[in-house]
């Protein structure tokens, strides 16, 4: 499956959906400290109802602290800066699916560290920022998914 990195996460009720959306695809969610909110939060165990029992969830102290855990062959970040639309790329199990922070996406150096091939966007139409990180989460997700054939689906 595939390892959903949220690079210091800032809304509670986004983190909360995708631990949701963890559950229902089988992807395991890794959050990147510093986190903007404890994990005890009333409004992340809200949004994300009773699913936290099926999601595999994992805290990292740092980006590289992650990658050096998880040793994936391929880190795939998203970014309003990508040239290459998400959809245009074959997945594959254990890629990391790298998002930024609500506020201001990832940052440069995060960025920079990535091949250009790997930096991806979603397509918007012009004159808007960005998507709600929890609905961009699930888009990519879906269909790395889908994809693959969407194992484990019931």
């Amino acid at each position: 499956m595939f390892d959903v990195l949220l690079f210091e996460p800032e809304i509670p009720p986004n983190t909360g959906n995708i631990i949701r959306l963890c559950a229902n695809t089988g992807a395991r969610l890794h959050l990147i400290e510093p986190l903007g909110f404890r994990l005890e939060d009333r409004q992340l165990r809200r949004a994300g109802l009773d699913y936290h029992e099926w999601a595999r969830v994992r805290v990292h102290p740092d980006l590289t602290a992650c990658l050096a855990a998880l040793r994936p062959a391929r880190v795939l970040a998203f970014t309003t800066k990508g040239r290459r639309a998400y959809s245009d790329i074959d997945y594959q199990a254990g890629d990391a699916l790298l998002f930024g922070p609500e506020t201001r996406g990832l940052p440069e150096p995060v960025l920079a560290g990535l091949p250009p091939e790997c930096r991806l966007r979603i397509p918007m139409r012009a004159r808007v920022r960005s998507l709600n990180l929890s609905n961009a989460v699930a888009v990519v997700v879906y269909e790395a998914w889908r994809q693959g054939g969407f194992p484990g689906a019931g």
